[in-house]
């Protein structure tokens, strides 16, 4: 039964850690995103 449980902790441990990972990287590509945003902006009011 001990074993059973520590199993079912690990297992839970790692979605959680997975699902941490997953939203960190989604962060990371808006804030790409963004960042290419703002430079092109910058870019188009320097141009003109």
């Amino acid at each position: 039964m001990t074993k059973r449980i520590a199993i079912v902790s690990t297992l839970l441990a790692g979605a959680l850690a997975l699902s941490a990972c997953a939203n960190t990287v989604r962060g990371v590509g808006r804030d790409v995103g963004n960042t290419v945003d703002a430079t092109g902006a910058a870019v188009n009011d320097v141009a003109r």
